[in-house]
């Protein structure tokens, strides 16, 4: 779905994690590279941004990274084998990750944390709201969010994130918003945002997911934010700053999401995201659907 929202041209993809919970998979290959049934996990994410309209993306990347930049890039060889032979549906998949759009890289250089990934691309933003994707969330394209989000932060001027509810004993995993209603449709308002609190010190059960849409204050605001938890500068102590702040940019957003997520930064995670999209695709859906019956009722045995 196209937004009829253009005040937000830009999507920045913090890239820079090590993926240490996929050792050894991810010793030579990037976590973002790990494959969801048939395309990588970075190219689902690349592709929300392009539905709603951000063809200018930003890759926030680090060392051993160079896979992710080969794999949006032309291959010629390939491409030209594949017409040789006449494989029309592979030449199409494989040029379909060069199409996508106007993809840049900046590295993050030392790994302070999320905030600091998402400071890296000030210089490419300016001074215009933005969106930023994290790749271990995949959201459902038959499902709208980030069209949602952009028409909320067009609405309020502020910066809007994205939450879901979980159950009370997952919140510390998550960051956290306590919220009241905007008085609007849609969206509530943030009052305060805690990262990965215990289950006695959460305000609620409404977890931050990996889909943000920013106002450029977010800029000067992580600028002067001190390291936080785990000694890393959090992108959620600078957005309470601003939820918390008068003036331009200020106040913050969220838009509560019940469609379907998948999240691909936890193994048993990752392993349900690929079942559930092969079974909703044409060609691998059917075999598929018709094979999992017989296999969970032989788990009972």
């Amino acid at each position: 779905m196209i937004s009829n929202n253009s005040s937000v041209r830009k999507a920045v993809i913090p890239a820079a994690g090590l993926g240490t919970r996929f050792l050894p998979a991810t010793k030579a290959m990037p976590k973002e590279m790990l494959p969801v049934v048939d395309k990588p996990a970075i190219q689902y994410v690349v592709e929300e941004a392009v539905n709603v309209g951000l063809n200018d993306i930003l890759m926030i990347t680090g060392r051993n990274k160079r896979a992710l930049e080969d794999h949006f890039d032309r291959v010629p060889a390939l491409e030209a084998t594949l017409e040789e032979k006449g494989d029309t549906g592979k030449l199409e998949s494989v040029q379909s990750a060069s199409n996508l759009g106007d993809i840049h890289y900046v590295r993050q250089g030392d790994p302070k944390g999320l905030g600091h990934a998402v400071l890296r691309a000030k210089q490419h933003v300016g001074n215009e709201p933005f969106a930023v994707l994290l790749g271990d969330d995949l959201i459902d394209p038959r499902d709208d969010l980030l069209s949602v989000m952009m028409d909320v932060q067009a609405r309020t001027g502020g910066s809007v994130v994205a939450l879901i509810e979980v159950e009370p004993d997952q919140i510390s995993a998550y960051g956290c918003a306590d919220v009241v209603p905007s008085g609007e449709d849609g969206y509530v308002r943030i009052n305060e945002l805690v990262e990965k609190p215990s289950l006695e010190e959460a305000p609620s059960n409404l977890a931050l997911i990996g889909r943000y849409v920013l106002h450029p204050a977010v800029f000067d605001v992580l600028e002067h934010t001190e390291p936080g938890r785990g000694d890393e500068i959090q992108l959620t102590d600078a957005l309470q700053v601003l939820a918390a702040g008068e003036g331009e940019g200020s106040g913050v957003y969220g838009v509560v999401f019940r469609g379907r997520r998948y999240d691909t930064g936890d193994k048993l995670s990752y392993l349900k995201a690929c079942v559930e999209l092969a079974c909703d695709s044409e060609d691998l859906g059917p075999g598929l659907r018709a094979w999992l019956p017989g296999f969970a009722n032989g788990l009972d045995k």
